[in-house]
């Protein structure tokens, strides 16, 4: 069967619909694994003073595992295992405390260690309590700790497996998880020249033959294998529905890096040195890069201050030329959810040149203001109210833009056309 798999696997990767481009390769993708981190970070630091709480709505949970599920399809349904279920009395989490503990212990031992055996081992000790409702969807968590060494989880993926393999994997036990976990490690290293030592890759092609998006090769029908091999071909036609939510998703990516463009001229136009986010510096705008025109590196004070890495993926960046510092941060946030942006600029506004900024600007369509609020309300949020993030609507900023760039100075200008959230 190794051939028409490895034929499978290809197509899988020249489909723009599937998993490995739209989600796999998304530039916004390895933007959230450093905020989803400090989520988790969160989540430990609040179960080990006591004042997670006993609810899911509202917690630091529910916003890291809420940033999971938008990561496009394949984690679509994410946080439906964390929601707490009270006839069932599941996941036993938030009203028994020594099991809240030991999934804060979990989490603690992942975000702290980097070798497999520890993982592993953090993942047996969790099953030895058998905490009722708490199962190997909290590999999705951990795959954004250690993607070379945890699959993400859920119903189509474990489907996918069986489906590939012949296996009878169940879903909700860590033991059938860890065999499933060692198969997909064979799996991915037989076609790791088509696949990735990230294990994403390998989950969204199993996510989509779990899904029905592609049928696993047949075995001995000579018949069944040239039919399945035409089906393969042409690649399934999609269905409405699906082809409209792809069509939005590419559009919204469109629109990202259209309003960073428009950020970039206007802070040039105003005499600013311009960063772009260093994941989308080659992205098309206007004929050219993104980051024509714009600065190659950042400012030593910031490259070597803590959270760096993050926030060089800021989307943009104004700094002022004479002094060599950040004046103000622009986060785009087109569909997606807010959280990581917040996150980046939390790095910023901890760092030593915190003293300098300007603004800290969320961007986004007009009608996402009350949204963007509601997320700024949430407890995991709170320290957030003293950084004094701005909202910033495209319909404001497309309509001002050329009257700033031409008459405007400095950024008070921004500020007038923005909105205090908190």
């Amino acid at each position: 069967m190794s051939q028409p798999l490895r034929a499978l696997v290809q197509r899988w990767r020249d489909d723009p619909a599937a998993t490995y481009r739209s989600w796999f390769l998304w530039e916004e993708r390895v933007k959230n694994f450093r905020s989803i981190r400090r989520g988790i970070q969160q989540v430990v630091a609040d179960i080990g003073a006591g004042t997670f709480g006993n609810v899911y709505r509202g917690s630091s949970l529910e916003t890291v595992v809420h940033s999971i599920a938008e990561q496009r399809q394949i984690f679509k349904g994410a946080d439906h295992a964390f929601l707490w279920k009270p006839k069932l009395r599941i996941p036993d989490i938030y009203e028994n405390p020594d099991n809240q503990r030991a999934f804060g212990h979990l989490l603690d031992v992942c975000v702290c260690c980097n070798a497999e055996a520890q993982v592993l081992a953090a993942i047996r000790q969790i099953d030895t309590k058998q905490i009722k409702g708490l199962g190997p969807a909290v590999a999705n968590l951990l795959y954004f700790l250690h993607p070379t060494l945890v699959p993400p989880f859920n119903t189509a993926i474990v489907n996918g497996y069986n489906t590939l393999t012949g296996a009878k994997v169940k879903l909700g036990r860590w033991d059938e998880f860890l065999a499933m976990r060692q198969g997909i490690l064979t799996l991915n290293a037989e076609y790791r020249d088509l696949l990735s030592n990230d294990l994403g890759a390998v989950g969204g092609l199993l996510f989509d033959v779990g899904s029905g998006r592609y049928a696993p090769p047949p075995c001995g029908d000579a018949t069944a294998r040239a039919a399945w091999e035409a089906d393969l071909a042409k690649v399934r036609e999609e269905n409405a529905k699906a082809s409209k939510a792809l069509a939005a998703e590419r559009e919204g990516d469109r629109t990202h890096t259209e309003i960073q463009g428009w950020l970039r001229d206007l802070g040039k136009a105003l005499g600013y040195g311009v960063w772009i986010a260093a994941n989308d510096r080659n992205r098309l705008f206007n004929g050219g890069r993104l980051a024509d025109g714009c600065l190659d590196k950042l400012p030593k004070t910031v490259e070597q201050a803590p959270g760096a890495d993050a926030v060089r993926l800021i989307d943009v960046l104004w700094l002022d030329p004479a002094q060599d510092r950040i004046v103000a941060a622009y986060e785009v946030e087109h569909s997606t959810s807010i959280y990581s942006g917040i996150v980046r600029m939390l790095d910023l506004a901890l760092g030593t040149d915190a003293h300098a900024l300007e603004g800290l600007f969320l961007v986004a369509p007009n009608g996402r203001e009350a949204e963007v609020r509601a997320q700024l309300s949430r407890p995991a949020f709170s320290r957030v109210a003293d950084l004094k993030v701005r909202y910033l609507p495209y319909g404001e900023l497309e309509s001002h833009r050329d009257s700033i760039a031409r008459f405007g100075s400095g950024m008070k200008a921004i500020h007038a056309i923005s909105r205090t959230l908190i």
